[in-house]
């Protein structure tokens, strides 16, 4: 199998995450009609927590956006910074979510509202963020990095210290991904 240009592993995963919230969206259309998803949110928080900020926004921003600002990709007022500004708004979107998850599990209309505001904020500052990033930062970087640099970011995006670890937990989003998007004829 052919190793991957980082590029096109961060987009790879922006397919990944664009399936996720294609599914909440659909969640939230149905929701006003079925009631409230909290197994599917919960599970929908787990994914954007720990794969999409965690894995993928990390390797963005400890490996992929310091190699962009030392070639002279401005970070205020530039892409970068609004990309970081953008993973800030996401994280706090995220947030709103997790802290009203208890009360709308125990049945609270207002904390159920609140996710539902939360959430169609997510969807839809991540889905223009994705297209900025895969139209005009990404296709920047890969017209900049040099091959020793796309190396270096090959060697930072995987985990060195248990490759086992990384692949176990790329495999556990996978299939997350995978449930979390069943369409609704399906989940009846």
């Amino acid at each position: 199998m052919r190793e991957l240009h980082p590029v096109e592993e961060l987009m790879g995963e922006h397919r990944l995450i664009e399936r996720v919230l294609d599914a909440m969206e659909a969640r939230l259309n149905e929701a006003r009609s079925a009631g409230f998803p909290a197994e599917f949110f919960e599970q929908a928080l787990d994914f954007f927590v720990n794969f999409a900020d965690g894995r993928h926004h990390y390797k963005e921003e400890q490996a992929l956006f310091p190699v962009l600002r030392e070639k002279g990709v401005p970070v205020e007022g530039g892409p970068i910074g609004v990309m970081l500004h953008e993973h800030e708004q996401g994280r706090a979107c995220l947030k709103g979510i997790r802290e009203s998850l208890p009360a709308a599990r125990a049945g609270s209309a207002d904390a159920v509202e609140a996710i539902f505001a939360y959430a169609a904020e997510y969807v839809q500052m991540l889905r223009r963020h994705i297209w900025k990033e895969d139209n005009v930062l990404f296709r920047m970087a890969s017209q900049m990095l040099t091959s020793a640099e796309v190396e270096g970011l090959k060697s930072r995006f995987g985990d060195e210290s248990n490759p086992q670890l990384a692949d176990e937990a790329r495999g556990r989003y996978d299939a997350l991904v995978n449930k979390l998007t069943i369409p609704a004829q399906e989940r009846q």
